[in-house]
């Protein structure tokens, strides 16, 4: 049996879609399955309610974070695998049932991620390794997305691999991840200091560290909305892709750099993304830069957020409380 975990905040007709492809396309997988409500306001835990009785809703009263709120269902699940999904993540015919047997079969593999694609057939990042800021810098510049197949400036996102071919990989995006459940009681499931964003990069590292492997899965394909929760956020600074919330993802970030590498790590991340924005602000001082108003104000705006969250996290030391 799978345990589903799907960890809900102000997505209600998305995680209608999501919980629909899922039962269409279980294929007499017997699986048990957990929406985890992160104190919607948009009637999400209601509709679940209503239209999908077999569901195991948890309704927390304030917004645990991503972390917090999968460790809560993970803790009353009883499946063999852990399939963590996005509610703006809609399985196709076969992605679930290929994730398992591929787990069953390959038994090293403590975690496998599948092939997003983007609503227009676009594919999303699906495998990746872990962040230096040697690669922070490459995506910065825009290196990465000029020269998306390099293998020197694309590589850390596999920008150069065979994607019809099974990887073994550093990391992959919780939007879809099977977890074995006999590797999470050794190492957990998530650190629950990572509000959100980096949670599932650390517990792929923990998975590395206690000898087992991760592997990006093809023919389990996924199409991937991306970033609708952090829309529903009110917060004014975003990154211009992924529509993050940059001070969530500083924040994780300079934790997870200090856990994994120390001091020296925060401080290069953070320099590489504060020294960036610098240079950019002063290029756009330049006379006919179009935007460059915009433009300064907004790597101005980055840069005090690099300080902002270096203090709150004492450095990538400490979680500030929660909810961020």
């Amino acid at each position: 049996m799978i345990s589903v975990i799907i960890v809900s905040y102000n997505t209600a007709p998305l995680l209608r879609r999501c919980l629909q492809n899922l039962f269409n396309y279980r294929e007499k997988i017997d699986m048990e399955v957990f929406v985890v409500d992160n104190n919607s306001h948009d009637n999400s835990a209601a509709m679940v309610k209503r239209e999908f009785s077999e569901v195991i809703l948890i309704e927390n009263d304030k917004n645990l974070g991503f972390a917090a709120a999968n460790n809560q269902a993970w803790k009353l699940s009883s499946g063999d695998y852990i399939l963590l999904l996005n509610p703006d993540a809609f399985v196709t015919r076969g992605a679930v049932r290929s994730a398992v047997e591929f787990m069953e079969l390959t038994p090293n593999s403590g975690i496998c991620g599948g092939s997003l694609e983007k609503p227009d057939g676009n594919p999303d990042p699906s495998a990746r390794k872990f962040p230096t800021y040697i690669n922070k810098f490459f995506t910065l510049s825009g290196l990465q997305s000029r020269f998306p197949h390099s293998r020197l400036f694309a590589g850390h996102e596999f920008g150069h691999a065979d994607r019809s071919q099974v990887m073994e990989v550093d990391w992959i995006p919780g939007t879809f991840a099977l977890y074995r459940q006999k590797m999470l009681i050794k190492t957990n499931l998530f650190d629950e200091r990572f509000y959100i964003y980096y949670e599932e990069t650390d517990l792929c590292r923990t998975c590395h560290i206690h000898g087992w492997k991760v592997y990006f899965l093809p023919s389990a394909r996924v199409i991937h909305v991306g970033g609708a929760s952090s829309q529903t956020r009110e917060e004014k600074h975003f990154d211009q892709k992924a529509l993050q919330v940059t001070s969530f993802r500083m924040r994780s970030e300079w934790l997870y750099h200090r856990k994994t590498n120390g001091l020296l790590a925060v401080i290069c991340n953070a320099g590489v993304e504060a020294g960036w924005h610098t240079l950019r602000w002063f290029v756009n001082l330049l006379p006919g830069r179009s935007e460059g108003a915009s433009k300064r104000q907004s790597s101005l705006s980055v840069i005090r957020e690099v300080a902002r969250s270096l203090k709150e996290t004492s450095w990538g030391l400490h979680s500030p409380p929660t909810p961020w």
